[in-house]
């Protein structure tokens, strides 16, 4: 089962800086992430913008140009299939919503300051001691867990000691 983690930010860099550096970590195995997206709640007219780290749009187009060109060919008609399939696979991607709920992030994004941003991390395991400190190097306020109350104050409490060693 993965747990989500919800980080706010004062900007959409920082947020942007830790998205990739748990990717960066994702990479070397101490952490596997279901889905990773940053929320940024604009300064000036505090719409709430969704960095999708993931785009199932373009996923679709180039799956459905693929298949539709494979099956065109069948037909005598590859240009046709694959312009019909990026079609069709580009709108079943656009409908296609994984991980995180989109809703959910927007309803979070909401209580979010104008001009500030959050990351949300649904978060398969982690290598608690690598990953905490890493993320806690960026500084930011955990907004939002799935962890029951014990493991957040475990979780807060290791975060800052991270962030006093690091300062120190």
């Amino acid at each position: 089962m993965s747990n989500l983690f919800v980080i706010a930010y004062p900007d959409l860099v920082t947020a942007q800086q830790v998205r990739e550096e748990l990717i960066s970590l994702q990479k070397q195995k101490l952490i596997d992430l279901e889905d990773i997206v940053v929320v940024e709640r604009r300064a000036g007219d505090g719409k709430i913008k969704l960095h999708q780290a993931v785009n199932t749009t373009g996923m679709g187009a180039a799956s459905g140009a693929l298949w539709g060109g494979v099956i065109g060919l069948l037909f005598l008609m590859p240009f046709l299939g694959a312009a019909i399939g990026g079609a069709t696979g580009a709108a079943v991607g656009a409908a296609t919503d994984i991980g995180v709920d989109d809703k959910f992030m927007k309803q979070v994004g909401q209580k979010l300051q104008p001009g500030t941003a959050a990351v949300f991390a649904l978060v398969r395991t982690a290598t608690e001691d690598k990953v905490v400190p890493a993320v806690a190097a960026f500084g930011g306020e955990l907004i939002q867990t799935s962890l029951s109350h014990e493991e957040e104050e475990h979780l807060r409490s290791i975060a800052q000691a991270a962030r006093s060693s690091a300062g120190a």
